[in-house]
C-alpha cells in the first residue's frame, strides 16, 4: 500500500512549483533594485539641483577674455566675472575664494576663460598671473609718435586714433616736469609685455615710465647740465641725432657739431627737422620745396634747435647728446647709408665735397633717398 500523496512526486509539478519560487525571489529583487535607483536618482537629482542652483559645474562652454582692471579688488572680480557670464553667482565665486587652499591674489591682466565655468575653476585660473594673457610690442628708435601708434594699433588691434587721444591727455602720461606738457621725445622706444587688451594710455605711461628710469640711470639731466644744456635741449638734439647718424661715435661727433653750430650762431640745417615739419616719412634727403616751407621745425630758416623733439630716441643718442666729442667740425653728412659712414668737414667747399658723395650713392640706390 502506497503513503500520503506529496506534489514532488510528480516530476512536472516540482518543476511548475521551483519555477514559481525563482520568480518570486526575482520579483522582489528587482523591486529592491528599483527602489534602490530611484532614490539614487532622486538623491542624486536632489544634489545636481542643490550644486547648480548657485554654480555651474563644468569646465564652461566657449573661450572668453576677461580683463581685470587695475586696482580692483577681489570682490570686484567676482562682479566682473559674473557680468561677463564666467561664473552663475558671486556666491559661488565666494565661496570658490572661501574654499580656495590659499590665500588667492589676483593681478590685473586679461586671463582666458569660459562661459559657464565651476567657480573654483575660474578662480584657480585667475589665482595665477602666469594665465595672464600678454601682448609684446617692439617699438624702434627714432621714431615720432605718429609713427609709433602705427605700431602700437597692429600690435594690440586697437586703433591708431585711440593712442593719439590717449597722447592728448598730457596730464595724465607722468611727464617730468621739464617736458613743459609736451610728450615728443619721452615715449621710451624698447620691447613693451602687455596685456592683450591694455588701454591705450597705460601704454604710453609705461613708455614715460621707462624713460624716466632710463633718465636716472645715465643722470641725463646732470650730464646736461654739465655742458650748459637744459635737458630738454640735450633730448632735442638726441631726438635729432637718431636720424642724422647711425654709429655711437658718429652721433657723439655730430652732437658736438651741432652745439658747434648753435654756438657760433648758425642754422642746423638738418633736413630731419625738415621732414619732421613736412610729415614725410622714409626718406634721408629733402626737396627744396620742402626746404622752403615755413615752420618752426625747418632748420633751414629758424635759428636754434627746433621748439620739440622731432623723435622718440634710444639710450645711445641720448648718451651721445650729453657727452659730446668736441672737435673744430662744422658740418656733416651720412655719405652711405647703407654703412652708416659719415663724413665731416671745416669748411662749406669740404662739405660739398662729400654731400657730393652722398648724391652719388643716391644715384646708385634708386628709392632710398
Amino acid at each position: 500500500m502506497s503513503g500520503p500523496f506529496n506534489e514532488h512526486d510528480d516530476p512536472k509539478t516540482e518543476f511548475w512549483y521551483k519555477l514559481r519560487s525563482a520568480v518570486a525571489v526575482i520579483l522582489s529583487l528587482a523591486v529592491l533594485v528599483g527602489g534602490c535607483v530611484f532614490v539614487g536618482v532622486k538623491v542624486y537629482d536632489g544634489y545636481i539641483s542643490y550644486k547648480s542652483a548657485d554654480d555651474y559645474l563644468g569646465d564652461g562652454d566657449k573661450d572668453i577674455l576677461v580683463r581685470v582692471p587695475a586696482g580692483a579688488s577681489v570682490s570686484e572680480v567676482g562682479s566682473i566675472l559674473l557680468n561677463n557670464d564666467v561664473v552663475k553667482s558671486t556666491k559661488a565665486y565666494n565661496k570658490a575664494l572661501r574654499d580656495s587652499e590659499s590665500d588667492v591674489t589676483i593681478q590685473a591682466g586679461q586671463y582666458k576663460l569660459k562661459t559657464h565655468m565651476n567657480a573654483a575653476k575660474a578662480v584657480s585660473i585667475l589665482g595665477n598671473a602666469d594665465n595672464i594673457q600678454r601682448t609684446r610690442v617692439t617699438l624702434p628708435e627714432g621714431l615720432s609718435a605718429e609713427q609709433q601708434f602705427g605700431i602700437m594699433a597692429k600690435g594690440t588691434t586697437m586703433p591708431a586714433s585711440s593712442f593719439k587721444s590717449a597722447y592728448q591727455q598730457t596730464a595724465k602720461l607722468g611727464l617730468p616736469a621739464w617736458a613743459n606738457g609736451h610728450p615728443e621725445g619721452f615715449l621710451f622706444p624698447d620691447t613693451y609685455e602687455v596685456g592683450s587688451n591694455p588701454t591705450p594710455l597705460e601704454i604710453l605711461q609705461m613708455q614715460t615710465n621707462q624713460f624716466a628710469k632710463q633718465v636716472n640711470t645715465m643722470n641725463f639731466i646732470g650730464q646736461a647740465q654739465a655742458i650748459k644744456r637744459t635737458p630738454y635741449e640735450a633730448l632735442t638734439v638726441a631726438s635729432i641725432l637718431e636720424k642724422e647718424a647711425k654709429k655711437p661715435k658718429d652721433m657723439r661727433i655730430v652732437a658736438g657739431i651741432i652745439y658747434n653750430r648753435l654756438n657760433q650762431g648758425m642754422k642746423l640745417e638738418s633736413d630731419a627737422t625738415v621732414l619732421y615739419a613736412n610729415h614725410a616719412e622714409g626718406k634721408l634727403t629733402t626737396t627744396s620745396e620742402q626746404r622752403a616751407k615755413q615752420s618752426p621745425y625747418n632748420t633751414y630758416l629758424v635759428n636754434g634747435l627746433p621748439p620739440t623733439p622731432i623723435s622718440n630716441p634710444g639710450t645711445a643718442s641720448m648718451e651721445a647728446a650729453v657727452t659730446p666729442i668736441k672737435t673744430d667740425y662744422l658740418y656733416w653728412v651720412v655719405t652711405d647709408p647703407d654703412k652708416g659712414t659719415t663724413a665731416y668737414s671745416k669748411t662749406l667747399a669740404e662739405h660739398e665735397k662729400n654731400v657730393k658723395k652722398f648724391h652719388a650713392w643716391c644715384q646708385a640706390h634708386k628709392g632710398k633717398c
